[in-house]
């Protein structure tokens, strides 16, 4: 059995799939199942069991020792949520409980940290573990992920594999149901449908012009071909970046959206809320040596191939992955 958590959510859905495109059936997925727009993601799916989360950790109690995997990408991913208690609980400490089992019934594990460790990005963008002690996110949610991290590289005893999976701008399809926190492809293409036009945040850094603020987008077809080569790699554990490896700018990602559209470009900028300001980052960009240095050899993505797929086999007519 291979086990899921937060299998309803957009990439470990997604990574379903891809494990039941390669042949891999016999999939327990975990999550609290209560909401119904979510659930749509594990529609079609060849799914073993349905686990809920509250469960999940009694329920390995008793098949732990037929448990060949774990992906642990259940979280509260809410980078607005201010309940720093409510985080340490579904993020840290549940994350704790997880890890122990895996250790227990000798269960290798990928789980699910963050780029949101990075904060500004004052120690770069370096999965160099020295640095994981000094980082300082800028939100709970960040912070939840990062103390989760700091305590895995204390500790003396460990699955016999692991790796952690620091996501940066995760795109793609199974998305839909995040709201606010989706990625901005899938505002721009639901804002340029409704209008025929994008507004993007204006800057306020002098060292960018508008609409240049960079991040590193990756397509969350590449997020799961890296899960799937660690789940048969089972050596090097590390935390890794999953990003593509280059930032690219709003605009680039806009013009990308308007081209699959068909539609002529229309991009507008509106001030960033103030509220904010202080704590928008310009600049994201994953270093993915240390992930490509362990034999991970496949191409990333390039942003406007990864938009173009996304728009035009997924949003166009509502499909999932």
């Amino acid at each position: 059995m291979i086990v899921v958590t937060g299998a309803a959510g957009f990439i470990a859905s997604c990574l379903v799939s891809k494990l039941n495109e390669e042949g891999f059936n016999h999939v327990v997925v975990v999550d609290k199942f209560d909401n119904d727009e979510k659930n749509k993601n594990l529609v079609d799916k060849n799914i073993l069991d349905y686990v809920d989360r509250d469960d999940f950790l009694e329920w390995l109690d008793t098949v732990g020792d037929k448990v060949e995997f774990i992906f642990h990408l259940g979280a509260r991913t809410d980078t607005a949520e201010f309940d720093q208690e409510l985080l340490d609980t579904l993020n840290t400490e549940y994350s704790k409980a997880v890890w122990r089992k895996c250790i227990a019934y000798q269960i290798p594990l990928v789980y699910a940290s963050s780029a949101a460790t990075y904060g500004l990005g004052e120690h770069g963008y370096e999965d160099d573990d020295s640095i994981i002690p000094d980082l300082k996110p800028l939100n709970p949610y960040g912070i939840s992920k990062n103390e989760f991290d700091k305590w895995v590289l204390e500790q003396e005893t460990t699955p016999f594999f692991w790796a952690g999976l620091k996501f940066f701008n995760v795109y793609g399809p199974n998305e839909y149901h995040k709201g606010r926190m989706a990625s901005v492809i899938l505002h721009a293409f639901n804002q340029i449908q409704k209008t025929d036009g994008m507004k993007l945040f204006r800057s306020h850094n002098p060292e960018f012009k508008d609409g240049e603020q960079q991040r590193d987008f990756v397509y969350v077809k590449d997020v799961v071909d890296v899960c799937y080569f660690l789940m048969h790699h089972r050596k090097d554990s590390a935390i890794y970046n999953l990003g593509s490896g280059k930032a690219r700018t709003f605009l680039d990602l806009c013009r990308a959206v308007f081209k699959a559209l068909d539609k002529p470009e229309n991009i507008s900028f509106v001030d960033t809320p103030e509220d904010i300001r202080d704590k928008y980052q310009y600049f994201t960009e994953a270093n993915m040596g240390k992930l490509k240095g362990i034999g991970y050899t496949q191409e990333f993505t390039e942003l406007e191939d990864g938009i173009d797929h996304y728009v035009s086999n997924y949003l166009l007519n509502s499909k999932i992955r």
